[in-house]
């Protein structure tokens, strides 16, 4: 009896502190929520300019959310943004467009294909001059960009400038549906790519279609190209992995503050293929729901992983309409894949001193075990069982391709070769290369070297430290490397510069599915995926089969 009563004491004790707890919270909430609207009604009324209630407010939000991780965001009630990144839908002309700091003016980037900039005729390159009568001249390239969006049936004229000349376009926009599934095919006669570039409303549907196909033309295996893809929607995620896994397979949980974010997801979907071998590609911007399909099939010994160690993003968002008008998207739960683990690599509640998120070194992360009873590790994001590194590029060629004057010759080459272009074969000859470094030169752009302001910045701190005169025979040999100008660079780093233009007139004249049909036949890695498949033997050792 008396430890009844010791037990009882306790549990009451437990829940006054625990009321107690929730009352000192809400307290404070209560205070804070009328500290901060007091300091507001102190600048209204006293602030030496008028203020905008919605801006300045607006401001408060945004900070505070920051504070809690980059996934938490307000949407306010005219934003359609959330809705488009969920869905991949929105009304418009179907296209990309950028700024163009030589002309102060947007121009067409990339037109998506089948949609009304396509089939109206606009082509990438193309300078907008005016929308609806409207001139385009120096404006921000959001405003534009929302000057073409409207209602799906309603038509507007597009004045724009290609190359001299002149023209109008009378388009009608529709609902775009962004595709999740950029590209699909053979990489030979049993090996079968898809890459997969987003989990988007669809994604599922778009994926099950292109693994029919595929195995209509032969493929006995598949590479599934997850490279950059950020995530998207869970639902689409599970549903394609059930195309893989048996039905009723568990492949994550959701653990939150409150039980209702509590959840078991499943495949419910019947298979089509739990045998398959495949090779899973993911990099640094593999994320989200992407790091739930590799890390659930690692997991499961269903697929073998190649590539780059995924971003790390083990928490899933929900999204709250408010009373007052707009949506709040905020974290509410982790996920943990079959194994047990969380992925997540970032902790945004504690930041280092440069304001970055700190993570967890890996050799204070936790060991699981795959169903196989292969060693995986939580906390950093999912690691590859077969890591490849892509290419290394120099910082010059990001700059160059980032510019204008790459951006205005490649779209003039593809108007001017459209119809000569294949995506597979199209090379550029040493004559039409060396029009490019002539065009180039011609521009007057210059690339910022960090070497060499590194070395003016070593100049200084051995000048006052004493060491200028002895170090100035180095010094000099390395200002004479480091100060080559633009030509020197585009015969130095022929070769990918070459290969860059190439790609981005392929882009250019065929859009992005032959772009990424030409960087797929071509790409060392997803080479390495195929190799791997074609080897039984290998594939199986590696999953420890």
């Amino acid at each position: 009896m008396r430890q009844i009563h010791y037990i009882l004491v306790t549990l009451l004790v437990a829940m006054a502190t625990g009321a107690q707890g929730q009352e000192n919270s809400n307290s404070a909430t209560s205070r804070n929520l009328d500290l901060f609207s007091d300091i507001y009604k102190q600048l209204d009324l006293f602030y030496v300019d008028t203020l905008n209630a919605d801006t300045v407010i607006g401001w408060g939000i945004r900070s505070m959310l920051r504070q809690v991780d980059p996934f938490t965001d307000f949407y306010p009630e005219d934003d359609d943004e959330l809705r488009q990144m969920s869905t991949g839908k929105y009304a418009g002309i179907g296209c990309m467009v950028r700024y163009s700091s030589k002309e102060k003016r947007t121009v067409i980037s990339e037109p998506y294909e089948g949609t009304p900039c396509q089939q109206a005729g606009l082509l990438a390159g193309d300078v907008l001059l005016s929308v609806d009568g409207h001139d385009t001249y120096a404006l921000p390239v959001d405003k534009v960009s929302e000057m073409l969006r409207g209602e799906a049936g309603t038509s507007l004229d597009i004045k724009v400038r290609r190359g001299e000349e002149e023209k109008t376009f009378h388009v009608t926009r529709q609902t775009i549906q962004m595709p999740s599934v950029d590209y699909w095919g053979m990489l030979d006669d049993s090996v079968g790519y898809i890459f997969l570039e987003a989990f988007r409303e669809g994604a599922f549907r778009e994926v099950r279609d292109a693994l029919g196909e595929l195995r209509g033309q032969g493929a006995r295996s598949l590479v599934l190209d997850l490279r950059g893809n950020g995530g998207g929607a869970v639902d689409e995620c599970v549903n394609i992995a059930s195309l893989f896994l048996p039905r009723g397979q568990h492949l994550m949980s959701t653990k939150g503050k409150l039980p209702s974010t509590n959840y078991d997801y499943r495949t419910a979907l019947e298979p089509v293929d739990t045998l398959m071998p495949i090779v899973l590609m993911v990099d640094g911007g593999s994320a989200s729901c992407s790091e739930i399909l590799a890390g659930g099939m690692q997991d499961l010994d269903r697929a073998v992983l190649l590539g780059e160690r995924t971003f790390g993003k083990g928490l899933v968002q929900s999204v709250r309409e408010l009373d007052s008008g707009g949506t709040l998207k905020m974290t509410t739960c982790r996920y943990y894949i079959p194994s047990g683990r969380c992925i997540q690599a970032y902790d945004y509640r504690h930041l280092n001193a440069d304001g970055s998120a700190k993570t967890l070194p890996d050799s204070l992360t936790h060991v699981f075990h795959t169903a196989g009873g292969r060693e995986v590790r939580d906390g950093g994001g999912v690691m590859p069982d077969v890591k490849a590194q892509p290419d290394s590029l120099p910082t010059m060629i990001y700059d160059l391709t980032a510019s204008d004057e790459f951006f205005a010759y490649t779209t003039r080459y593809a108007r001017e070769h459209a119809d000569s272009i294949n995506p597979m074969t199209f090379t550029l000859s040493d004559r039409e290369y060396a029009d490019f470094v002539s065009y180039i030169q011609g521009s007057g752009l210059k690339f910022s070297r960090r070497s060499a302001e590194l070395l003016h910045l070593l100049r200084r701190v051995s000048q006052s430290e004493g060491y200028a005169d002895d170090a100035k025979a180095q010094f000099d040999a390395l200002e004479e490397v480091f100060s080559k100008d633009v030509t020197a660079d585009l015969e130095h780093f022929r070769e990918p510069v070459k290969k860059a233009l190439e790609d981005e007139i392929v882009l250019d004249a065929c859009m992005q599915r032959g772009a990424i049909r030409r960087i797929a036949a071509r790409d060392k890695n997803v080479k390495k995926a195929a190799e791997i498949l074609r080897n039984k033997e290998e594939y199986n050792k590696i999953l420890g089969k």
